[in-house]
């Protein structure tokens, strides 16, 4: 039997790749984009050793529960505050859950918050130390 070590990635299905870029450029740093297989449909956002992979598709749906957390460097009040001056609707805190364009529900979660090992290793690798 196999054993669960991680996650390599999450596919969200989007109705148009640039849009989707552009959608979640305005709350997340997309610094490497793979764009690759855009013949297929496909954008690959780079977070560490995962990704996130947008599929585009022609008839999008909203699920009810289904979702995914994205782990980030700020704290949550920051991130409700630039989700809602963008007018995108959030669950009431504590929690931080928002749904993109499409129907995807995306839960925000703190960095310090998380269980998975926080090395050194990847603090630098990351850029959430000065590697000192």
């Amino acid at each position: 039997m196999a054993r669960l070590i991680g996650i390599n990635h999450v596919a969200l299905e989007v109705g148009d790749l640039d849009e989707a870029l552009a959608w979640y450029g305005q709350f997340f740093e997309l610094a490497t984009v793979d764009l690759s297989e855009r013949d297929i449909g496909m954008a690959f956002v780079e977070m560490g050793d995962q990704f996130i992979a947008f599929a585009e598709i022609k008839e999008p749906h909203r699920d009810a529960e289904r979702h995914f957390g994205l782990v980030v460097d700020v704290d949550k009040p920051t991130m409700r505050a630039a989700l809602e001056a963008a007018g995108v609707e959030v669950t009431p805190a504590p929690n931080c859950t928002f749904r993109d364009p499409w129907g995807n529900a995306v839960q925000v979660v703190c960095y310090d918050d998380i269980k998975f090992e926080k090395s050194e290793r990847w603090a630098r690798e990351l850029g959430l130390t000065d590697g000192g």
